[in-house]
């Protein structure tokens, strides 16, 4: 009896920290590569986990990441003036995004628009085909982008 007293403890213990991995392995899935369209423009982002337990989002590609004269194009409508001389291709789109358990989705945090200049409150989910869609809204209005995972 003492032995099963133990072993159920044990057990219970465990409990616990196997449903945090589960949570974690499920909030982890929007880690990766993505490519994506925002009007007439193709990019390609990553969404990597930081050290705090978020996520960040930053583009690593762009189609058109340079201009008529050949210079690397500039994140020239970012509202902070420090980061204009940003290059287009490495903008970071959001930070600090959390996992909800409960609504199957990531939220908290802003994401910018670097076409427009504009950071609106952000959602993202996954779609039945296995798309990322990212929701933007600002003002009660929303707007959607569908990132395809790659690889």
């Amino acid at each position: 009896m003492k032995r099963l007293t133990i072993v159920l403890l044990a057990l219970l213990c465990a409990v616990p920290t196997i449903a945090q991995n589960v949570l974690n392995d499920k909030a982890d899935n929007i880690v990766g590569t993505y490519s994506g369209k925002q009007g007439a423009e193709r990019f390609r982002a990553k969404i990597v986990k930081l050290a705090d337990g978020t996520y960040q989002g930053q583009v690593i590609w762009l189609e058109h990441d340079k201009d008529a004269n050949g210079n690397k194009i500039l994140d020239t409508k970012n509202p902070d003036k420090s980061l204009r001389s940003r290059p287009a291709d490495r903008i970071v789109l959001f930070s600090g995004l959390k996992y909800d358990a409960k609504k199957h989705q990531w939220h908290g945090t802003k994401i910018y628009d670097p076409q427009r200049g504009l950071r609106a409150q952000m959602t993202a989910v996954f779609t039945a085909d296995g798309r990322l869609r990212i929701r933007g809204t600002l003002l009660g209005i929303s707007e959607d982008v569908y990132w395809q995972p790659e690889g």
